[in-house]
């Protein structure tokens, strides 16, 4: 039974771009200050709005449905208090859906990311293990912890996304070490690395839980780790949107030398970037991000993946106009996602990692189909 059909208990509802990778990793032209500009003001605009309806939505409709007056009376602080429907909406549903805001937007700019780092348009933190890698490295600190980081939320405390950064760490030197042979690095074998990777460590994570004895705690840990934003409290708010601000900020001070990478590694040193260098950091700082989020929301795949694409369609392949739309565009999937896995079965939550895959496993086949053909991944 999800928490706000608890929160609620007796009382009864009242009247009422073009894909990166190696056949199309050249940077865009210039953004242009005519349309170019109303174009993606347009854009932004739009997925604002698109954001704010779904929020409302969110905070309406589930297994309790809410009328939209209630709604805005709970938010303007005009309801009774204490109220049922107050409490759904502050205490339930509002650190539900920011959270998802949240977490979408960082999976999403990772995504962004890691598709100019390795020049492959299907990279994204879960196709390339480093989702799985986070979840392996939370269930580890979990089980050796009693569980105690997952009641009230699995941010609470530091330890879950210590063990979750240390875990996408490790799993991205795995997939790197793995896919190189000879010194040399494709993005076929990245991607096939990367699966390999997310399958072993995901069957981890799931063995940990298994042996841990805790039957108690089984169910619980492995709603969480097939992502879901049920445990989403005001404390676990904070430390996933600190680090987005902070994570985000920064790769867009990098938004030029990621660009730069689309050109290729050879003419990106010739143009003066350490790739090498430049790859190390940004890479900690994709694993930072994503190891906070799945500490916050469980492994939540494909976000990463489609977001940048719909970002590039509609604004191009620049980075200082694809990361803020790309993370609009995450944040309003995984938005949209949530409501679907509180409402398709209410009172029931589904995991909201099962609708991402979903939606995501026909997108990356649709991707595959529109590769050249014998073109890289």
């Amino acid at each position: 039974m999800s928490p706000e059909t608890r929160a609620a208990g007796s009382v009864r509802p009242g009247p009422s771009a073009r894909p990166a990778g190696a056949g199309a990793g050249r940077p865009g032209p210039p953004p242009r200050t005519g349309g170019g500009t109303v174009r993606y003001a347009v854009v932004v605009a739009g997925l604002l709005l698109a954001l704010a309806t779904a929020a409302t939505a969110s905070l309406a409709l589930g297994s309790v449905r809410i009328p939209p007056g209630q709604v805005l009376d709970a938010l303007t602080g005009r309801a009774a208090d204490p109220s049922p429907y107050r409490t759904i909406v502050l205490d339930v549903r509002l650190p539900r859906v920011l959270l998802g805001m949240v977490v979408g937007a960082g999976l999403a700019v990772v995504g962004a990311v890691l598709q100019a780092l390795v020049r492959n348009r299907l990279a994204d933190p879960f196709l390339l293990g480093i989702s799985s890698g986070a979840s392996a490295g939370a269930v580890l600190v979990l089980v050796a912890g009693g569980g105690a980081g997952l009641v009230g939320g699995v941010t609470t405390t530091l330890a879950m996304p210590a063990g979750a950064f240390a875990g996408a760490l490790l799993s991205l030197v795995l997939v790197y070490g793995l896919a190189r042979r000879g010194g040399t690095l494709t993005s076929t074998r990245l991607v096939l690395a990367g699966v390999a990777v997310s399958y072993i460590l995901s069957a981890l994570a799931t063995l940990l839980l298994v042996v841990a004895g805790r039957p108690e705690q089984f169910q619980e840990a492995m709603y969480w780790s097939l992502g879901g934003l049920g445990s989403a409290r005001w404390d676990t708010l904070v430390l996933p949107a600190a680090v987005l601000v902070v994570g985000v900020g920064a790769l867009l001070t990098l938004a030029r030398p990621l660009d730069l990478l689309l050109v290729g590694e050879e003419g990106a040193t010739v143009l003066g970037l350490d790739t090498a260098r430049f790859r190390a950091a940004v890479f900690v700082l994709a694993s930072l991000v994503t190891a906070v989020m799945v500490a916050a929301s469980g492994a939540v795949g494909f976000v990463g993946l489609m977001a940048p694409h719909a970002a590039r369609l509609a604004v191009g392949a620049p980075h200082r106009r694809l990361l803020p739309v790309a993370a609009l565009g995450g944040a309003l999937a995984l938005v949209l996602a949530d409501l679907g896995a509180r409402t398709v079965a209410a009172p029931q939550d589904i995991p909201v990692g099962i609708l991402t895959a979903l939606t995501g496993g026909p997108f990356f086949l649709w991707l595959m189909r529109r590769r050249p053909e014998g073109a890289p991944l």
